[in-house]
């Protein structure tokens, strides 16, 4: 699963065409698009804005599977708000998304107890879900669940996997041996932008980096699928692109994916969300770079 970002016009209005062209780009790639995720900036865009892209996302992929994010915008110390998710969920649904639950304010101030209520209750109404934990660098509001959360997680019938932020192998490894354990059908989606093979010790995953080039991330899959050697090589290049585009301000690497997919001529500009970080433009040739070199393996 790949997310996909949300690109912009240079007048700040969204840059529709060059996100279907990123939709259809990604499913041609053999990869899951992932709309309104923290790639998309699913904590910044308007309802109208995420309705949009459930609107152009189905379109596209008419029966075939897409996730997107079921998002509840709440403060610090406000309660779980079970019926906005249930809103969020029946949203996404109504275009045929599966959805990831984003975590909230209000979600993760629960006790173990009640969270896992909580994700019951959710499963009850959605059917079919997938959990998300997002590390505190990422949003403010992201918690990393203690390993026996996780597990009880897991067991929950409809939760069918969970994308892992925490940006810890050792983390992702310990959720590995309990999924092993308990339910070796449910999927570890690594978040881990900065460890991607991942892949090699059992992990699915569902990446922003991922969002830079789709094709090289499929052709890399298909390398390991293969056992073939120049997996090894694909993948440094696109961790480098992973370490450097993931650095602090960790959010920043929004902007950079902007300017790597504008280099490649796939958006109309390099401009990044309102309230969303920037980098400078000098980081351009280093991205330039590495795109003909990615280019040149995928190819060759």
């Amino acid at each position: 699963m790949s997310a996909i970002l949300l690109p912009l016009l240079p007048s700040g209005d969204v840059d529709w065409n060059g996100f279907r062209g990123h939709v259809r780009r990604t499913l041609e790639a053999g990869l899951v698009p992932a709309v309104n995720m923290d790639t998309g900036y699913a904590n910044l865009i308007s309802d109208e804005i995420r309705e949009q892209a459930l609107r152009e996302t189905a379109a596209i992929c008419g029966d075939t599977q897409f996730v997107a994010g079921a998002y509840v915008g709440d403060a610090p110390g406000s309660a779980f708000a079970l019926d906005a998710y249930r809103t969020a969920i029946d949203q996404l649904a109504a275009h045929g998304g599966t959805p990831i639950v984003f975590q909230s304010f209000g979600l993760t101030s629960l006790g173990d107890d009640e969270l896992i209520a909580a994700y019951e209750a959710l499963g009850r109404h959605a059917g079919e879900f997938l959990a998300f934990e997002l590390g505190s660098m990422f949003a403010p509001f992201g918690r990393i669940y203690s390993l026996e959360v996780y597990e009880r997680l897991i067991r929950i019938p409809q939760c069918r996997g969970a994308k892992h932020s925490s940006l810890s192998r050792t983390q992702e490894w310990a959720r590995l041996a309990v999924r092993d354990a308990v339910r070796p059908e449910f999927r570890v989606l690594t978040g881990n932008d900065l460890a991607i093979d991942m892949v090699m010790y059992g992990s699915d995953y569902l990446l922003g980096l991922s969002t830079f080039d789709p094709a090289a991330f499929a052709v890399r899959d298909a390398f390991w699928q293969a056992g073939d050697a120049r997996f090894y090589e694909l993948n440094d290049l696109l961790q480098y692109l992973g370490m450097f585009a993931f650095r602090s301000p960790v959010p920043a690497y929004k902007h950079n994916a902007a300017q790597f997919l504008h280099e490649r001529g796939w958006i109309a500009s390099a401009e990044t969300f309102p309230g969303s970080p920037k980098r400078p433009d000098s980081d351009i040739a280093i991205l330039r770079e590495i795109s003909e070199r990615l280019a040149a393996l995928v190819t060759g």
